[in-house]
């Protein structure tokens, strides 16, 4: 096993600027380990830092890139070898935050990509805080590199699930179902034994596949006024006899009309977790929230600790990573993000170093 003297990477250097560069390999500091990546999964954010002007905790130039699986190569002996996922979100352990057992969002936190200096993910290795990897002893036969969707597809939704306290026989919706994060949100849901889970999207094909991983109904949203979506939501409970109140909804889709349907579909003791990003701002009036004695919860990242249990799900085959993943080689890079971007991938897209 090999310790490169540099690391090739693919740099953002500006928005909207990708290049390919040879960087040195840092001398690791005590508690750090070197780890040659096997994959890079491309996230939303990845996308929202190149195109839409979201700022990195680090200027540019660095690498961006924050779901990664890989095997150490360098650092504490006992580690050397071993198959590892870097989450994506690795807290100090030491903080106010971490001791309420918040650390996904301590405020000191690592994230590869964005707050690791320059080091991220598109890149042959990558230097990185040994305390809370997750550590694979066995993959069943799968590839490697699928496994980084765990580091953030997975794991995000599964804090989600857990901020909502999702229990068998909840009701749940998932707003952008199909997406990256929201077929994940769809299979924990129905794995943690919710009884009824609502798909809303805006590609059928994706939809009708939803139905096979998790989804029990789905609404396709396509060119349809939030009222419309609300009251197709309504039918389907009344036809069913189920209760509009006490849904869990996830808003997994990133875009403002995905936040305003889970908004209008909220109702009294429900609960909307806010899962996907934008820049854009949303009305809304609060004190509807009161009278509901509903609640809105924003949900970042997932603790280290969960997961080993994210990963068993995955070995038990509770969670599919197969049939929603695409490998790529990474020079690949900037065709990815342009599709990603103009939203035309219909699976993750995972980069694999070809330097």
């Amino acid at each position: 096993m090999s310790v490169p003297s540099k690391i090739e990477t693919w740099q953002m250097v500006e928005p909207k600027k990708l290049v390919r560069t040879r960087i040195d390999v840092p001398e690791l500091k005590p508690g750090e380990v070197l780890v040659e990546v096997a994959g890079c999964g491309v996230c939303h954010t990845d996308i929202g830092y190149f195109y839409d002007g979201v700022s990195t905790v680090t200027d540019p130039p660095l690498t961006l890139g924050h779901e990664i699986s890989g095997q150490i190569v360098a650092g504490d002996e006992k580690l050397i070898g071993k198959e590892v996922i870097i989450p994506a979100v690795m807290p100090c352990n030491s903080c106010d935050i971490c001791a309420e057992g918040r650390g996904n969002r301590c405020l000191k936190q690592k994230m590869p990509g964005n707050s690791m200096g320059i080091y991220g993910g598109f890149a042959s290795h990558i230097p990185v805080p040994a305390d809370d990897l997750c550590v694979i002893e066995d993959r069943k036969g799968m590839d490697l590199e699928y496994f980084s969707v765990v580091a953030d597809a997975i794991t995000t939704p599964f804090q989600a699930a857990k901020r909502a306290d999702i229990k068998p026989g909840d009701r749940v919706v998932v707003i952008g179902a199909t997406g990256g994060v929201g077929v994940y949100v769809t299979q924990i849901a129905a794995a943690l034994g919710a009884e009824t889970v609502i798909a809303i999207d805006i590609v059928e094909e994706k939809l009708e596949r939803s139905l096979k991983f998790g989804a029990t109904y789905t609404i396709n949203a396509l060119d349809k006024e939030v009222g419309e979506v609300r009251n197709i939501y309504r039918s389907y409970c009344k036809e069913n006899k189920l209760p509009v109140h006490g849904w869990k909804i996830f808003e997994c889709s990133g875009n403002i009309i995905g936040q305003k349907i889970g908004l209008e579909l909220l109702s009294f003791t429900g609960k909307l977790l806010v899962v996907g990003f934008n820049m854009q701002k949303v009305e809304y009036m609060l004190s509807r929230l009161m009278a509901f004695d509903a609640e809105i919860i924003g949900t970042w990242g997932c603790l280290p600790k969960y997961y080993k249990e994210v990963l068993q799900m995955v070995l038990d085959d509770k969670l599919q990573i197969k049939p929603f993943v695409e490998l790529r080689p990474m020079s690949r890079i900037e065709e990815s993000f342009e599709q990603s971007h103009a939203g035309k991938l219909m699976k993750r897209v995972v980069l694999t170093p070809d330097f």
